[in-house]
Parts: C-alpha cells; sequence; structure tokens
C-alpha cells in the first residue's frame, strides 16, 4: 500500500496596507481606511494560523509612528500566535496617511517589503494582496520572486466611480478625492499578475471585475469571509444598561421603540445621508423605530480629513434639516466590542439593520447581523444578493431611491410574522454558510495548488573583481542623459574612474546590446560594470559581457511574443521598427499617438488576456516587453544579484521608460531634458531629485546633492571645474 504523505505546510504572506492595522482592539470605523477589510486580513490570518498544514502566516502592512494614533502601529511586528504575526514595513513618511496618498510611496514599501522577505528561513509560497494598493505591490513582489500572487480587491475603483457619477459626484472631483485613475491603473495591473482572484460574491466577478479589460473570470473563485460567532449571537441576557446602550438612551425620546441600526465609515460611497433622507421623509417610519448611526468615531471633526468632514457635517444638517432631534442616535465613540452589543439590543427591540451603501462589494455587518438574529435591509450593488440568497433573511433596496427605502424599513418592522421568520432563518444559516474553518479550507484548496507548481529562482553565480567589495551604485540611462555633453561626460568619467572600487558603475538603456556597445565606443565611454539593455530585457555583467541567463529565464514567464504581434498587426499609428531593434524579448514599435492611445493600445492587449509590460519614451516609441522585464525590475535583480543595497543606488533617468528605476528605495534623478516632461508626475515623490542641468553635468549635480557616498568631496572639486 502507498503511504498517503501529507502536504508540505505553506508560509502565507498577506498584504494589506492602508489604515490602522493591529490584533487588538481594532479601531473600526475610525475612518474611511479602517473598516471590513482590516477586520477581515487580521481574522484570515488569526483563521489560517490555526491549521496545521500552515506554516507561518504573515500579514504586511504600512508601520505608522505618529502621535495622533496608537503606538501600537509603530511597532515592527506583532505576534497574533505562534504562527501568525503582523510586520510592519516602513512606507514614505512616518505619519498616518489615508490611502489616496501612499500611491508615491508603493515603491518604497516594495522595496523595504522585498528586504524584509528575503530576511525569512523559508521562502513565502503565496503573496495575497488586499485592493489595489496591495495588489499593484504584490505584483512588483511577484515579479522579482517569482511567487504566486493571490487578489482580493475588496472594493474596485470602476464600480466606485460609476456610482459617484451616478449619485451626482463630478469626474473631477472624483479624481481629486480618490484619485481614481491611478487606483484603476494599479487594479489592471494586479489582474495582469495575479493566478487567482478571491471575491465574496458571483456578483463581483459579474458586475465588477467585469468592467476592467484583464477580465478572466476562469480565474477567479468564490469564498465567502467567515464570521466570528464567539462573538455575534443572538440576545442572551439584557443588556440595557451596558455602557453604549446608556449612551443611545442620551439621545433618544423613545428609547423603548425598535432600532434601525446602520453601522459604516462615514464616507460617500456608504449613502448614510440617503438613509438619514428616508427616514426624514417618512413620519410613519419615525413613528416606528429610532435610527441610530454608528459611524464611526470622532472628537472635534474640524481636525478630521476633508472626506470625513463633509460626510459627517453632512448627516447632522440633514438630521437638522428634518428635525429629527429626539429620534436618530449618532454617538461620538464606540469600542469594537460594541457592536455586537448593539446588534443585539436591534435585535431585542426587534429592529432592522440597514446598509444603505451606493456600492458593498461583501457586507461583513450584514453577517454579523444576522448571527445576531436582526433582519437586514441592504443595497442591491454588490455581496448582499449573496448573503441574502443564502440566508433568506431580509431584502435588497435600490440605495438611491429613499422612498423604497423607507417602504422596505417599514414593511420588516410591521410584519412581525416575516420578522421573525428572518431573525430566525439568519441565525440558522450564518453558521452553514459564513464560519471561518469552511473559508480557510475553501481557500487553501485555491491557493495550494499554485504553491506546488511554483518553481524556485535560480541565480547565476555573481563575477566579482578579487579583493573589491562595492556596496553603492550608479545606474544612468545613455540617451539625453549620460551623452549630449562631452566636458561634462568627460568629468563624470573622471570621477567615476577615481572611485572605481566603491561604485559600481551600470548603464540602463533602451537599444539593442550591439547598438549600446557602438555608443558606447563612439563616446569612449569605458566598459560599465552592469549593461542592462533592450529597456530591461537582458543584462550582461563585466569584465566579459556575461549574460545573466537565468534573468532571461525569469523574463520568460507568460510571454507570448507572437500573440502580441498578432493582435498589433496592422493596426493604424503603429510601426514595427527595423528587424535590428527587435529581439526575442522586446518588440519595439514606431506610434503616433495623434492616431491611436498608449490607453488603446493596452486595452486591445489586456482585453486578449495577453500580460506584458510596455514602455512609451521619446514620444515616439513603444517597446513590448514581458510583464517581469523593465529597467527598475532589472536593475533590482542587479541589485540582489551584486549584493548593492538600492539605498546606496543614485539613479539618473530622463523619459517614462525610467520611470521604475527612479522611485523606490534608489536615490532617484530626473535630468534636466526635453522630454522631462515625460517624468512630470514624479514631482514630488520621495527621494526624486530634478536637475537644473543637463546631461552628465546632470548626474554630478545629482551626486551633490544626495552626497552620494564618501564623493562629496570630489563632486564639489568637480561642480566648481564645470562652471
Amino acid at each position: 500500500m502507498t503511504a498517503i504523505t501529507s502536504p508540505r505546510p505553506l508560509t502565507i504572506v498577506l498584504i494589506s496596507i492602508h489604515g490602522l492595522v493591529r490584533g487588538t482592539n481594532l479601531e473600526l470605523g475610525r475612518d474611511a481606511d479602517t473598516g471590513g477589510q482590516v477586520k477581515y486580513v487580521v481574522e484570515l490570518a488569526r483563521a489560517l494560523g490555526e491549521r496545521d498544514d500552515v506554516d507561518k502566516v504573515i500579514l504586511l502592512t504600512r508601520r505608522v509612528v505618529d502621535k495622533q494614533v496608537s503606538p501600537d502601529y509603530a511597532e515592527p511586528v506583532e505576534q497574533l500566535s505562534d504562527r501568525a504575526s503582523i510586520v510592519r514595513i516602513a512606507c514614505g513618511e512616518d505619519k498616518y496617511l489615508r490611502k489616496e496618498l501612499l500611491w508615491d510611496t508603493l515603491e518604497s514599501f516594495a522595496d523595504n517589503a522585498y528586504d524584509f522577505l528575503k530576511t525569512m528561513v523559508h521562502a513565502p509560497d503565496i503573496l495575497h494582496g488586499h485592493y489595489a494598493d496591495a495588489g499593484y505591490v504584490g505584483a512588483r513582489l511577484s515579479h522579482r520572486l517569482g511567487i504566486p500572487l493571490v487578489f482580493t480587491g475588496h472594493s474596485l475603483g470602476r464600480n466606485k466611480r460609476n456610482q459617484l457619477l451616478a449619485s451626482g459626484v463630478n469626474r473631477l472631483e472624483i479624481e481629486a478625492t480618490y484619485n481614481i485613475s491611478r487606483r484603476i491603473e494599479a487594479e489592471e495591473t494586479t489582474l495582469s499578475v495575479a493566478q487567482r482572484i478571491i471575491t465574496s460574491t458571483q456578483q463581483e466577478i459579474e458586475y465588477q471585475y467585469g468592467l476592467y479589460d484583464f477580465y478572466q473570470p476562469e480565474l477567479m473563485r468564490v469564498i465567502p469571509p467567515g464570521i466570528d460567532l464567539v462573538h455575534f449571537f443572538p440576545p442572551r441576557e439584557n443588556e440595557d444598561d451596558s455602557p453604549i446602550s446608556i449612551e443611545l438612551k442620551r439621545f433618544l425620546k423613545s428609547p423603548q421603540k425598535p432600532i434601525i441600526l446602520a453601522v459604516a465609515r462615514p464616507d460617500p460611497k456608504k449613502n448614510l445621508v440617503s438613509l438619514i433622507t428616508a427616514y426624514g421623509q417618512s413620519p410613519e417610519l419615525q413613528d416606528a423605530a429610532n435610527l441610530v448611526l454608528v459611524a464611526g468615531n470622532r472628537d472635534d471633526i474640524r481636525e478630521m480629513e476633508d472626506v470625513t468632514q463633509t460626510v459627517l457635517s453632512d448627516i447632522l444638517t440633514a438630521i437638522d434639516r428634518y428635525d429629527l432631534y429626539g429620534k436618530v442616535a449618532y454617538p461620538k465613540h464606540h469600542k469594537s466590542q460594541d457592536v455586537p452589543i448593539l446588534l443585539r439590543l436591534a435585535t431585542a427591540s426587534r429592529g432592522v439593520f440597514v446598509n444603505p451603501a451606493l456600492t458593498e462589494p461583501f457586507g461583513l455587518t450584514l453577517i454579523e447581523a444576522a448571527a445576531s438574529g436582526l433582519p437586514i435591509i441592504a443595497t442591491e450593488d454588490g455581496g448582499p444578493s449573496d448573503i441574502i440568497k443564502n440566508c433568506q433573511n431580509g431584502q435588497l433596496i435600490n440605495p438611491l431611491d429613499t422612498k423604497a427605502m423607507a417602504n422596505a424599513l417599514l414593511e420588516v418592522l410591521q410584519n412581525k410574522g416575516q420578522w421573525k421568520k428572518f431573525s430566525t432563518n439568519g441565525i440558522e444559516r450564518v453558521a452553514k454558510h459564513y464560519s471561518w474553518q469552511s473559508h480557510v479550507e475553501k481557500y487553501l484548496d485555491v491557493v495550494r495548488p499554485l504553491a506546488e507548481k511554483s518553481v524556485p529562482i535560480v541565480r547565476m553565480t555573481p563575477v566579482r573583481r578579487a579583493g573589491v567589495f562595492r556596496d553603492r551604485a550608479l545606474f544612468t540611462s545613455l540617451d539625453l542623459n549620460l551623452i549630449g555633453d562631452p566636458e561634462s561626460l568627460a568629468n563624470l568619467l573622471q570621477i567615476l574612474r577615481s572611485n572605481r572600487k566603491l561604485v559600481i558603475f551600470g548603464i540602463a538603456t533602451g537599444r539593442r546590446l550591439e547598438n549600446a556597445l557602438a555608443t558606447l565606443r563612439q563616446h569612449q565611454i569605458p566598459m560599465p560594470d552592469v549593461l542592462i539593455t533592450g529597456q530591461g530585457s537582458e543584462i550582461h555583467y563585466a569584465p566579459g559581457l556575461t549574460k545573466d541567463i537565468a534573468w532571461t529565464r525569469h523574463i520568460n514567464h507568460m510571454w507570448n511574443p507572437q500573440a502580441v504581434r498578432d493582435l498589433l498587426h496592422e493596426v493604424a499609428g503603429l510601426a514595427p521598427q527595423p528587424n535590428s531593434e527587435q529581439s526575442d524579448f522586446q518588440l519595439s514599435y514606431y506610434i503616433d499617438t495623434n492616431i491611436i492611445s498608449i490607453k488603446e493600445i493596452r486595452q486591445l492587449l489586456s482585453r486578449n488576456e495577453t500580460a506584458v509590460n510596455m514602455v512609451h519614451s521619446f514620444g515616439q516609441f513603444l517597446d513590448i516587453l514581458p510583464a517581469r522585464a523593465s529597467k527598475g525590475l532589472a536593475l533590482r535583480w542587479c541589485a540582489e544579484h551584486l549584493d548593492f543595497p538600492l539605498e546606496n543606488t543614485l539613479v539618473s533617468g530622463v523619459t517614462s521608460a525610467d520611470a521604475d528605476m527612479l522611485i523606490g528605495n534608489t536615490l532617484g534623478t530626473v535630468i534636466e531634458s526635453r522630454h522631462r516632461e515625460e517624468l512630470s508626475k514624479l514631482v514630488g515623490s520621495e527621494n526624486v531629485f530634478f536637475s537644473n542641468s543637463s546631461y552628465a553635468a546632470g548626474i554630478v549635480e545629482a551626486m551633490n546633492y544626495y552626497a552620494f557616498p564618501q564623493m562629496k568631496d570630489q563632486v564639489d572639486e568637480t561642480i566648481a571645474t564645470v562652471h
């Protein structure tokens, strides 16, 4: 008889960047970023950590050092259990920032997360990104580590934009508030890399992910989240004397009435003002029940984020408009442990739970209400349709129809037989459909095959000069950067020659190898230690131009150049460059953006499930590369291979082809040139310097600006010579 072997325990890395993440006393509803997603990832980490077939679970999040929040969020490591922990990673400035302000720092988070993961005894088997920001970081890490990426969107940008437009918010305001275009771009990138997408509902797959160009429903799996039945259960004892109950009574003239309960962050998409409007316009509903709004925690509204300020002010204005004093409770503070009590108080009052959100990817509070025996009224857009289908414990509503919302609430409140049926159904069916044990079982069934198919990276043996160890590097592109001014080039090369025992010199160019070598000879530039060519598709090392074959194998992942050629064949506005500019991993075109846009080409490739990296540079060139290939990714591969830290690496560039070299933990420099506008989006980015000088003089200027390690005195002398 063949022995049955147990599967190897997995190491799983969850990534959830924004919000305030800790293991206890979650500040849910504190702001728009600390809500259901935070609760889900912490509970998922804990539940996975209880499994014998899981060796380790690490939840990566942003480290926050800010006097305005608890010092808990500054702790680098927090143990959740023997096998599960939270690890906090530096990401830009230390203070707490809303997620829309984090985009420029995500490359730094990725670099720091990579450094942490490389310290692990066993490499992760799975990366799982949560929301667009962590999806982007997960995609970058997956490209570098060759580890399968799983993605959960929680909320998707395209759907959110559509809902906000439908509610009357204009496009410019949406863009300014939510940075929505960047978010959607990150989601498209993530979907092109992820090997599985985990959703909470089938509706999410069809109506939310279905809006994306890189839509692959065959990669998507529905796994509803679990619920903590230890804390969420029907009323067992009188809790009228609990602190939160006493707090509610301060607001209410008739506290014995049924409670209409809403628990949500003060966020426009939660649509709480429409709920107040529905209640305020219905005298019958006001007679039937009190309205309790638990909309996060607040001290001084004037000191809160602009979006939160606006929502809370609109809530208070709506209450005043309909003169609802004595009928609506809106406590300033609550604790996470108060939420189960609030649900039981509402159930004991024979009330109802309402979620009027414009869209709700899942609706964790809805299954918590169901477990508490509280009937639900919920938005028809998103996960609630699956919950009500499974639990048979409430009704769906159009969140923009306030009259229908009021009628649905009245129907449940006034029909005692229906209320009892909904209450009983919720209690019984939530245990069947939404347990954590069931969730992690299905989760591991989805991710384990990905881990088993994953092939670890095998690198070349580094070629080092005898007796030389260099822990700093300078990388530069060629055109309009290193070359263009012979005098400043000569000065720069003199600095590099004098520091050749300290500094690794690298060139990263879009040119093919033969073309790059000819250019170096023409300008009398010595052979660099590292030569990255073809926009990052090839790497060669000195002294003998040794090709990095491991890099070639690595970037071949999911690369199908013939499919790209077929799709772009005869596309108006595109023309292939000469054969001398083509390679196995670089398809080069001339592009006329007056005829076709980069966005249109990206959509064409994405809608045909072709995962690539597109590089548009110098206004007229378009290179199509494997998804794992770019100058920035090649640079980071070399940093790992030759063991030099990115923090000691000065990088200069002039076009968008150089962008991902310049961001993150490198010392980035944008050189003054006529194509500088291609990198204008980097203005204000951390660790990106914009030079005043052009060509090699701009590189020397950057070396002085950064006081490039142990070189400042000589750089100062060189600048004095130039001027």
